[in-house]
């Protein structure tokens, strides 16, 4: 009795951890984008090698949605897609950077950290800069979504 007490408890516990995230971070506006960079973004190439320095970005426009973008912090690197996350996908939700600071071009004026990927105050809407994986290789810096 005391095992069928047990295997019930380790059961209930195993059922009620498991939850599926996908549903709380499916953004409607943003279709899922599959893409690998592989090794074509490498800082020794002269277009990539502003991100050898800490603060520095660059702009990728042929992967992702409507491009992205991808910071070198000093200590790690971040990509985000460079589409509003709060509007649907049209010319003008397309972002610009500006130092740190991601612009979208419609009406409203959307602004979004790209350290942070944070919406700036004013921002409307419920989502943040869509964020991409990154690995690092040497001078090799892999952005991908899949």
């Amino acid at each position: 009795m005391k095992k069928l007490i047990l295997i019930v408890f380790i059961g209930f516990i195993t059922l009620s951890c498991s939850k599926n995230d996908d549903t709380s971070r499916t953004n409607e506006y943003l279709p899922e984008q599959n893409f690998d960079t592989g090794s074509t973004i490498n800082t020794n190439f002269p277009q990539y090698s502003s991100l050898q320095f800490p603060g520095n970005h660059e702009v990728i426009e042929e992967y992702g949605l409507n491009g992205i973008v991808v910071y070198y912090s000093g200590s790690s690197y971040l990509a985000f897609e460079l589409s509003d996350p709060n509007h649907a996908l049209q010319t003008c939700s397309k972002l610009t950077i500006e130092g740190v600071i991601a612009t979208c071009g419609c009406s409203d004026t959307n602004q979004y950290d790209i350290l942070t990927g944070q919406a700036q105050d004013g921002t409307t809407g419920q989502y943040t800069l869509k964020p991409y994986f990154v690995e690092v290789s040497g001078t090799i810096i892999r952005v991908y979504n899949n």
